[in-house]
């Protein structure tokens, strides 16, 4: 756009919307000028005065009214006198006709007596006439009239407040309306595909759904049809609500957004009834697209786990007029669903079929490249230190989904803001990680010389087995400092980017896992109870191995995983197999303690190495691991970082390295005796 072109951006004034005390407050000010307008301008006289202007000659004639007070006219003679000089040069508020003056008095007797009493004594030409009359002005009607006013108003005013307009007692005559929010062209959400970093695949299968509504004919010309919804299926915080808010931000087609929980009410068919009147306002609206977050909260599956009595009865035919709209016989078309749940696995089958959600797209949690773009898009608005590299603390959070990164960027601001510091530095971001993980760091908890001796012993042991186990994961920091609720100590290893273990990895797991306790055994010649997550894991993990991944030769290949609750409350096996199985882990658990019970007996000297540097510094790092111990006796092989960062270099530099790794190959194969596996990954 040329710059003479351009328009100067106006802010819009924000939309007053109507409310009811408005209406109430015009009410109240009409009614105080109705009263004031009502008011006589007559200047009020007694009776003395009364009486010296009949004994004058000054009254014409006088009207009663409602025989509650007396209207006096003047004469012209009397409106020449100096007296009343202002009636007849117009300088009152009275006009010069009259009437003049009011005069109040106390009953229609007395006021009737005064005037035979004053005609007796007037001569005839200075007498009057008087006439009763009966007036209704508007003060009088306002009065009448008032009470039923008042309670008119009242009733509109709770139907309006019981119709939706808030405060208790609410949307009981509105009850059975869909509570979705409306995002169109006037209120369009600002959040684009550019904000969703890390999901590529699932952004890909998205923006086709947007492209779909924008340009149907590009894909129906060849006999296709759009497809009629698309499940989000993933972890929390993996970013389904944010995929949904960029497809609202860049859809041109009214969005309606709403959670699951809002179609459930405690009143029969509410939710049903809200379900119709979603699909009737998006059909109206069509082409639309409708996105229900949390949709397990109606898509359960039907007749799972109902209670005598028919308790799920309601949620039931909420998830029956859903799918009728989803794709029932009046079905039209133009509305595209989308959802989002991280419990695939408790939904109907009616619900997943296709037709229904035609796809499902999975978002899982971001790999090392998917978690190098998060922070990125992270990172833009926060002032880093030039030494803040993007791919280095995304190799240092492995397993974090797009909130967790977010949570982490945000706590080392706020870290680096509680410094007083400039910018935002890596070891901002090593204290944010740590506190994402262990939660908060407790300076002031005081702690035994005792306690923290078994501490560091029990986070040496994690060390030590992790260390000298070849399929461990590699230690990264080890930490004697209290964090979180409970937490003493704990022991961060950077694990591997893999989606298979084998049985050897999962031993060494728990080996490493058990290491702690059977230091404190070693050490103290006593257990302690520092030791219960690491037991939580290890029986977690055991019993996995038995009963579900059939790792166990007596077992057998079988698994008693039962992720749609086929079997309910009923166990897949016999007391006998259950036997069987807790015998089966209870001798895994044993062999892996005693494992690492022989290794750090084998490895006591560094073991007191190790926990007295702990002691002494209360935090260590890999690399003082090195100093003190040595290497690992394992080797090395290739990170997945190293890996992406090798595969997305230009070919030209990978085909001039190929000399330098070859080359590495070879000295380093005095040491490493590579397998073929190993050489196939390499080429």
């Amino acid at each position: 756009m040329e710059k003479g072109n351009k328009k100067k951006l106006i802010p819009k004034s924000p939309k007053v919307g109507f409310n009811q005390y408005w209406l109430l407050g015009l009410l109240g000010i009409f009614f105080i000028w109705a009263l004031a307008g009502s008011k006589s301008d007559q200047e009020k006289i007694g009776q003395i005065k009364f009486k010296e202007m009949a004994m004058a000659g000054d009254i014409l004639k006088i009207d009663v009214v409602n025989r509650q007070f007396a209207e006096i006219y003047l004469s012209e003679t009397a409106l020449s006198k100096d007296e009343y000089k202002a009636f007849s040069e117009g300088k009152s508020k009275t006009p010069k006709q009259g009437p003049h003056y009011k005069f109040s008095f106390g009953d229609t007797e007395s006021f009737n007596r005064l005037y035979s009493e004053l005609l007796s004594k007037l001569s005839p030409d200075k007498q009057f006439d008087i006439e009763y009359v009966e007036r209704e002005d508007f003060s009088s009607i306002l009065f009448n009239w008032l009470p039923l006013i008042i309670i008119v108003a009242l009733f509109f005013f709770l139907m309006r407040r019981m119709s939706g307009g808030g405060g208790p007692g609410g949307q009981i005559f509105n009850i059975s309306k869909s509570k979705a929010a409306l995002f169109d062209a006037q209120s369009k959400i600002k959040v684009s595909f550019n904000d969703v970093a890390g999901l590529e695949e699932a952004k890909e299968e998205i923006k086709e759904i947007v492209d779909f509504l924008k340009d149907p004919k590009k894909y129906t010309r060849l006999g296709g049809k759009i497809p009629k919804g698309a499940l989000l299926v993933g972890p929390p915080g993996t970013g389904k609500t944010l995929l949904a808010k960029a497809v609202a931000g860049e859809a041109n087609v009214p969005f309606f957004s709403l959670s699951g929980s809002d179609f459930v009410e405690m009143f029969v068919g509410v939710g049903a009834a809200r379900v119709r009147d979603l699909f009737k306002t998006a059909k109206e609206k069509a082409p639309a697209i409708i996105f229900i977050d949390e949709i397990d909260a109606i898509g359960r599956s039907r007749g799972k786990g109902q209670m005598p009595g028919g308790s799920n009865d309601e949620r039931e035919n909420t998830l029956n007029s859903l799918l009728v709209e989803m794709d029932g016989f009046g079905t039209d078309t133009g509305i595209i669903i989308l959802a989002a749940t991280n419990r695939p696995d408790v939904l109907d089958q009616a619900l997943l079929r296709p037709g229904r959600f035609d796809r499902q797209i999975s978002v899982d949690k971001p790999d090392i490249i998917g978690r190098e773009q998060i922070f990125k898009v992270h990172l833009k608005p926060l002032l880093l230190e030039d030494k803040v590299d993007a791919k280095k603390l995304a190799a240092q959070t492995p397993g974090f989904a797009g909130a967790e990164i977010m949570n982490v960027c945000n706590e080392a601001a706020l870290i680096a803001a509680r410094r007083n510091s400039e910018n935002v530095t890596m070891k901002d971001f090593q204290d944010a990680v740590d506190r994402v993980i262990g939660g908060l760091e407790k300076k002031t908890k005081i702690i035994s010389p005792e306690e923290k001796k078994i501490v560091a012993y029990h986070e040496a042991g994690h060390a030590i087995t992790g260390w000298f186990l070849e399929h461990a994961d590699p230690l990264v920091k080890v930490s004697i400092v209290p964090r979180g609720t409970a937490a003493l100590g704990y022991a961060q290893y950077l694990p591997k980017e893999q989606f298979l273990y084998q049985t050897e990895q999962l031993l060494d797991s728990m080996c490493m896992t058990l290491g702690g306790r059977a230091a404190e055994e070693i050490i103290f010649g006593k257990i302690s109870t520092g030791a219960q997550n690491d037991l939580e894991r290890i029986t977690q993990m055991a019993y996995s191995m038995v009963t579900i991944y059939g790792m166990n030769d007596r077992v057998g290949q079988l698994s008693f995983r039962d992720p749609n609750n086929e079997y309910g409350f009923q166990k897949p096996y016999s007391d006998a197999t259950a036997t069987i199985i807790d015998e089966e882990v209870k001798k895994i658990v044993d062999a892996a303690y005693q494992r690492s019970k022989a290794l750090l007996q084998e490895r006591n000297e560094e073991l007191e190495k190790i926990a007295q540097v702990l002691l002494e510094k209360e935090v260590i790092f890999q690399s003082d691991l090195v100093e003190l111990i040595g290497e690992r006796p394992f080797s090395q092989k290739t990170t997945y970082a190293e890996f992406v960062e090798h595969v997305e270099k230009p070919k030209d530099e990978v085909k001039n390295e190929e000399t330098v790794v070859a080359k590495t190959a070879v000295e380093s194969s005095s040491e490493v005796n590579t397998t073929e596996e190993d050489k196939k990954i390499e080429e």
